[in-house]
């Protein structure tokens, strides 16, 4: 089942949540509840009592300087040295700090949420893959066929070379294929963990806007850094009828403007794309507690349709897992392939004088 599942069972992010109320269920809040980030990552439910990873919470008040301590101190609604967990407002869910005067201010804060501690995980995962494929490269001849990991990782980088990074970028492929691999690999990995049903997997990882926008602002710097003087004169200078040109630069400006059309692009479709997938597994499940209230019949026969939907809905997420990570690299070697045009007779010059 998909890791949806087990956000129905722990409590809310500010911690004061009960798992066990039937009462007042809300379709709505568990929904955007599974969305949200939090300070302590939540391993399981055994019985009564809830296992969670506890996270540093970093923080720097206005008043009294840095502060460093476990997420612990700060569940179930407690407060510790001032600082506590917004339940509602404008910082719901965030960190808060109450003044000797009674006002609530925000810190500065640098904690280590679910999410970021998710992604540093996958982030460790990537590295182990590609470092492990490459110890076994280092330790015997070029000439002995690989086995296991190695195996597999040198199929999947051929695969994503020869398919997706070559035929998009064109003949200055050599030159940003380790950039295009690395964003394949992290979305793939960060994907298939958040479709894991258990610690230290179900974290949407790539369903936070942030890690996307951070993605698409890579992309957007390596096509425009190293674009070529044809691209950018395609800008600001393009082949059209003069009138279009001055005195109103309407082509130029629309292409300007293309220039951060694209990464954004990049950014909404995958943010996009895993949140909605999440979204649609975790309304089926709800369901099951929707129609409680509507006898054991309905509310029997619903839960096995929702759970086979759901189960449906999963296996489709595996595929959405790798479409995603492979439309982004694609498009993302496209935009770089553009940029390349003025570059490529250039590189060839400089590489026949190496030669």
């Amino acid at each position: 089942m998909s890791a949806v599942l087990v956000s129905v069972l722990p409590v809310s992010a500010a911690g004061g949540g009960d798992a066990g109320q039937e009462e007042g269920f809300s379709a709505k809040e568990l929904v955007l509840g599974h969305f949200e980030d939090s300070y302590w990552w939540h391993i399981g439910t055994f019985g009564q009592k809830e296992v969670n990873l506890y996270l540093p919470v970093i923080l720097c008040s206005q008043a009294t300087g840095w502060h460093c301590f476990s997420s612990r101190k700060l569940c179930e609604g407690a407060s510790y040295l001032g600082f506590s967990i917004a339940p509602e407002g404008k910082y719901e869910g965030k960190v808060v700090e109450t003044l000797s005067d009674g006002s609530v201010v925000r810190p500065f804060d640098l904690s280590l949420t679910r999410t970021a501690a998710a992604l540093l995980l996958n982030s460790a995962i990537v590295l182990a893959l590609v470092l492990g494929a490459a110890r076994w490269y280092r330790r015997r001849k070029i000439t002995e066929t690989p086995r296991g990991l190695a195996a597999l990782m040198e199929w999947a980088m051929e695969t994503v070379e020869e398919d997706l990074i070559k035929p998009t970028v064109g003949e200055n492929w050599r030159r940003f294929a380790p950039f295009l691999l690395t964003v394949f690999f992290f979305i793939l990995i960060n994907n298939f963990m958040s479709l894991i049903p258990f610690f230290p997997g179900g974290v949407n990882v790539t369903g936070n806007i942030a890690v996307t926008f951070v993605l698409a602002l890579a992309s957007f710097i390596v096509i425009n850094l190293f674009g070529g003087r044809a691209y950018w004169k395609d800008i600001f200078w393009p082949e059209v009828p003069a009138w279009l040109k001055v005195p109103v630069p309407l082509i130029p400006l629309i292409e300007f403007v293309g220039i951060f059309t694209k990464p954004f692009a990049l950014m909404i479709r995958l943010f996009a794309n895993m949140l909605a997938g999440h979204a649609a597994i975790m309304c089926l499940i709800c369901v099951i507690f929707v129609t409680v209230s509507m006898g054991a019949a309905v509310n029997a026969s619903m839960t096995v349709v929702s759970l086979l939907f759901a189960v449906f809905m999963n296996a489709l997420e595996v595929l959405v897992a790798f479409l995603q990570a492979y439309v982004f690299t694609m498009l993302s070697g496209v935009f770089i392939g553009l940029a390349q045009e003025g570059n490529v007779k250039k590189d060839k010059i400089v590489e026949k004088n190496k030669n």
